[in-house]
């Protein structure tokens, strides 16, 4: 095992009804924006709920944020809090919300380009605090400290990171899930999935305890994940579903192990030139990556084939097949496409991919840092 430091200040309230008690988690007298995303908020009475919580509070209301937020967007948000002397944030909604509010958070007492502090990673000194109510787990970033944010005139999305932006409270009401569409449901779990595979799947480090915890994660979403869908008022399998979604991407599992993430760096340019939703990107790209880099990934492929999925039977060629086919036929039983062309994305569409991978410097990734350009247009070219 490497050596790591851990810190994660997020308090988390999780149950049912746990919306009522958020105002106790926010200093007295605090002018507080409340953020969120389309009108799924409002219809579903939860943005009502919020409201009856801050009872007490001067609040002021901020929506449309996209589901990959935007730079133009949120500079909005950060003009009318300063303009409103606002001092507390409040996201309402999924990761989309929750990282373009961390990004406000980071910009309104940014002094230059607040664009900076994802093109230049620019230090943060200063944020305003921010809480979060999860309408739909997936990405984690209720309890983390990442934000990524697109620019829609330079096709740009890109990420930060500071401890500045962890939430000081999350709240995790499973029963808000309820009214997701499948495709949102869907998209979640492949998402938390990909997380804790990126952090996973990587080479071993005899770090028992974080392998047996992302192991049990990925259970639990192969076993949850389609009853989510068969089942989308179950609270116990939401509840399931949601804090193992937290727990994918909270730093636990990913402490004193090497990780990955070239999967989501492909997939953010994926995003950018395309529009495809996150987690869409991540179930074409996973099962490519795994065959491109299956040498490099051979020791925890197999040891993934045996304690996730059972797979124990034929030579290590074998099981290794067997095992990234499993996964793409479980991402295709949440109904996700796993090739491009079912987007309608076709050959024509890799140099581009590449030419932003490397403006944006993102031609050494992986755990050894030895995934380039042409590893990418390998995995493309699998994923079409």
């Amino acid at each position: 095992m490497e050596n790591f430091v851990f810190y994660n200040p997020t308090r988390i309230l999780f149950g049912r009804d746990q919306i009522a008690a958020l105002g106790s988690y926010i200093p007295a007298g605090s002018r507080v924006l409340v953020t969120y995303g389309g009108g799924s908020v409002v219809k579903t009475g939860t943005l009502a709920r919020v409201h009856e919580a801050l009872r007490g509070f001067e609040v002021l209301e901020f929506g449309g944020i996209e589901p990959n937020p935007t730079y133009e967007t949120l500079m909005r948000a950060v003009d009318l809090a300063r303009r409103e002397h606002v001092d507390f944030l409040l996201a309402v909604g999924g990761g989309s919300v929750i990282d373009g509010t961390k990004f406000i958070a980071a910009a309104i007492p940014f002094r230059g380009e607040p664009w900076d502090i994802l093109a230049s990673r620019a230090r943060v000194s200063a944020t305003v605090p921010l809480g979060t109510v999860l309408t739909l787990p997936a990405t984690g970033s209720e309890m983390n400290r990442f934000s990524v944010v697109s620019r829609a005139a330079t096709r740009d999305k890109l990420a930060f990171a500071s401890d500045r932006v962890f939430p000081r409270f999350s709240v995790l009401d499973p029963t808000l899930t309820y009214t997701l569409p499948p495709r949102q449901v869907a998209n979640g779990v492949i998402d938390a999935f990909v997380h804790v595979a990126e952090q996973y799947l990587t080479y071993p480090v005899d770090a028992r305890v974080q392998d047996r915890f992302a192991e049990g994660l990925l259970l639990t979403l192969v076993e949850e994940g389609p009853r989510a869908l068969a089942e989308p008022e179950d609270y116990a399998v939401r509840a399931n579903v949601m804090w193992a979604a937290t727990l994918a991407l909270n730093g636990l599992i990913g402490t004193g192990v090497p990780e990955d993430w070239a999967t989501h760096m492909l997939g953010h340019e994926l995003t950018a030139l395309h529009g495809l939703d996150h987690a869409q990107t991540l179930a074409v790209l996973l099962p490519a990556m795994l065959q491109v880099r299956r040498a490099a990934k051979r020791a925890k492929l197999l040891q993934y084939a045996e304690r996730v999925w059972g797979l124990r039977d034929g030579d290590e060629e074998a099981r290794v097949d067997a095992v990234i086919a499993r996964t793409r036929e479980f991402f295709e039983s949440l109904g996700a496409a796993t090739r491009l062309s079912a987007y309608g994305i076709g050959a024509e569409a890799i140099p581009p991919i590449l030419q932003q991978l490397e403006r944006h410097g993102m031609t050494a990734l992986g755990e050894h840092g030895d995934v380039g350009l042409e590893d990418c247009r390998r995995v493309l070219e699998l994923a079409l």
